[in-house]
């Protein structure tokens, strides 16, 4: 049995490396470590434009201007290339915004990339501006009262219950602001920047920019066969304990 259930996990490990990319990547590289992010086909709206300023370059040399420890860090004003020590980032953007795009699937986990907004009552996105989950854990206790308080009554899935409580994020910001990626590896660069000296308006002291690209289909499979090398090696080994 144990033989024929590590062959099935490895016959369908096989089968799809050789599909095509499941899904567009960026890379965001920054003095603080780089990561890639996976972005979501449930938000198309979102993902294109992504791609299209990250291919564009619009990106490069922007900071992270908005930093949080235990919350989040964010980017993406076009505005803060050339901003001066200690000047106000914030409001800047490409000159549109983008329909909101939500999902009961998609929330604000540690390591999603979600898009900031103005307070605009369609809750649309600003075109550029986006940021990167940090939060913290959760009790279930607080994610009841969030659920009563923040949440106007919306029940937190059990499944989403059980991330919150153990790899943490930002569950108030949930169907508020739209998630449209998370971080598959190199995580812990949030981290790095969340800890950060910043001013008052939470601008870090030290600028830190960022380099974003898009992975190339090379790349996209490479990655993805390492991904899928990792959840077979966590399904085989679950199975060897089950045996």
């Amino acid at each position: 049995m144990k033989k024929l259930t590590t062959l099935l996990l490895l016959v369908a490990t096989l089968t799809t490396y050789a599909k095509k990319p499941l899904y567009q990547y960026v890379r965001i590289s920054t003095s603080k470590g780089e990561c890639i992010v996976r972005l979501y086909n449930q938000t198309p709206l979102h993902r294109d434009n992504f791609v299209k300023l990250a291919n564009a370059g619009y990106f490069n040399g922007t900071l992270f201007h908005r930093v949080i420890n235990g919350f989040m860090v964010q980017g993406g004003d076009p505005t803060s290339k050339n901003a001066q020590p200690g000047q106000l980032i914030g409001e800047g953007g490409p000159g549109y915004t983008i329909k909101a795009e939500f999902s009961d699937s998609l929330f604000h986990k540690k390591g999603a990339l979600a898009a900031a907004r103005d307070n605009n009552p369609e809750k649309a996105s600003n075109g550029s501006q986006f940021y990167l989950v940090q939060g913290r854990t959760y009790t279930d206790e607080e994610l009841n009262r969030l659920e009563q308080i923040r949440l106007n009554g919306r029940k937190i899935p059990a499944w989403q219950r059980e991330i919150y409580k153990t790899v943490g994020g930002t569950p108030f910001l949930d169907q508020n602001y739209t998630v449209f990626g998370e971080i598959v590896k190199g995580l812990p660069m949030v981290d790095s920047i969340a800890q950060v000296a910043t001013d008052s308006n939470n601008r870090p002291l030290e600028d830190v920019k960022m380099q974003v690209s898009v992975l190339k289909k090379r790349e996209v499979r490479q990655l993805e066969k390492e991904l899928m090398q990792g959840t077979f090696k966590k399904k085989l080994f679950m199975n060897i304990k089950l045996f």
